[in-house]
């Protein structure tokens, strides 16, 4: 059994802001009115490791001005959960941050999987 990495709060904002920065810029340069939030983990107490909530790209008509921003919520818990170091847990961020950036662009999971994302 994994033994799971103890990191405190603020220090896994400080780690997913650190894979925020390391993605390509090809891949942030388009997140328009997009927050990014840490959360401890999903209201329905799932394993969940991160969620994109809003309208994909790719489905939008009319998104103007004041619209509310899109979030891509990455849940804590169980992403400290799911690792047994700070590495493995780097490379879970980072592949979570690309999947829900990825539902952003209107990419579903079944592409996400054939991509190896999923």
């Amino acid at each position: 059994m994994l033994e799971r990495v103890e990191m405190s709060a603020d220090r896994f904002d400080q780690l997913v802001t650190e894979e925020l920065d390391d993605l390509p810029d090809e891949m942030v340069d388009g997140l328009d009115n997009v927050v990014f939030v840490v959360e401890d983990r999903p209201e329905d107490g799932s394993d969940l490791l991160g969620l994109y909530e809003g309208v994909a790209l790719t489905e939008r008509g009319q998104y103007g001005f004041g619209e509310m921003p899109d979030r891509i919520v990455l849940y804590r818990e169980p992403l400290l959960a799911l690792c047994d170091d700070e590495d493995h847990l780097r490379d879970e961020v980072h592949i979570t941050l690309v999947h829900e950036i990825a539902h952003f662009y209107g990419i579903d999971d079944a592409r996400l999987h054939e991509l190896g994302w999923a």
